[in-house]
This record gives structure tokens, C-alpha cells and sequence, in this order.
């Protein structure tokens, strides 16, 4: 069918797009290129800025591996002063972990430089061009809100 095959094109087109701005944005020395974060113990990172804070247990099925992995991780996190362990407030044989302020320091410089460049080539948009992207960004979300609450954004 022609719909389908356009609408095939149009998602392989925009993902491509995706994937060369994603190399553009990397070539600007993110605080995620100069960090020495293994793609684990950034998963972890972001878990913990999304939830304040987790268990063990909690971080391992976020991560879809076993417990002794997630503690040899968090180790080296807390070795980087990004995490801190302590004791569960409602049950003292859980140790929770959570971002220290150096961590949520290295989370918002991420968000801050990934803002600067957004920023940085928006500002050469026109109106029209702006309006069009300020549309389908909030459709983008609006879906993605939606895919969340229904059975999890993958």
C-alpha cells in the first residue's frame, strides 16, 4: 500500500536525521564523552534522577540484571562520588541508593550543554519553522505521555 510505504519512508528518514544530529551533538564535548561512565552505570544514573531513589533490587530489574551486577556498579559510583547508599527509612535491611549533588550536578550539565546546542541551532530557525517544530514536538510528547501510561515506553 502507498500510505504504508510513505509513512515507512518518512519514520526511516526521520530516524536517520535523528542519528546524524545525535553525531553533531556529540562532536560538542558533552560532559558524557568526557566522563568515564560505562553505559550501566549511566542507566543507573538517569534511574535514580528519575526515581530520587531505589533499592538494589529496584535498580536491577531497571536494568534487567541480576543483584551482585548492580552492586559492583553502584560501588564504582559511589567510588565517583555520584551515589550515596543508605539505610531504607521504612525498613533497615534495604540499603537505598540516590544521587549525591555532585550527581545531579553531572546530570544537569548533560541536560545544560544538550540545551545550548538545541538553543544554538534554533536560534537560526525561522518563525514559521519554529512554530511547525513547537507543533509536532508537543505531538511527539503527547504520544509518548500517552505510550507511557498505556504499557511503557521502550
Amino acid at each position: 500500500m502507498i500510505v504504508n510505504d510513505e509513512r515507512e519512508d518518512l519514520i526511516h528518514r526521520i530516524s536517520e536525521t535523528q542519528r546524524s544530529l545525535g553525531r553533531v551533538f556529540a562532536q560538542h564535548h558533552s560532559p558524557l564523552f568526557t566522563s568515564n561512565l560505562t553505559m550501566r552505570q549511566l542507566k543507573v544514573v538517569m534511574l535514580l534522577s528519575a526515581s530520587g531513589s531505589a533499592s538494589g533490587q529496584e535498580l536491577a530489574a531497571g536494568l534487567g540484571v541480576g543483584l551482585g551486577t548492580v552492586t559492583g556498579i553502584v560501588d564504582r559510583l559511589v567510588a565517583q562520588g555520584l551515589v550515596s547508599r543508605h539505610e531504607d527509612p521504612h525498613d533497615r535491611r534495604v540499603r537505598r541508593v540516590e544521587l549525591t549533588p555532585a550527581g545531579a550536578a553531572f546530570l544537569e550539565e548533560v541536560s545544560n550543554v544538550g540545551s545550548r546546542q538545541m538553543r544554538r541551532i534554533m536560534d537560526h530557525l525561522d518563525t514559521e519553522t519554529l512554530r511547525a517544530l513547537d507543533q509536532v514536538t508537543r505531538a511527539i510528547h503527547a504520544v509518548a505521555e500517552k505510550l507511557d501510561g498505556v504499557d511503557g515506553l521502550e
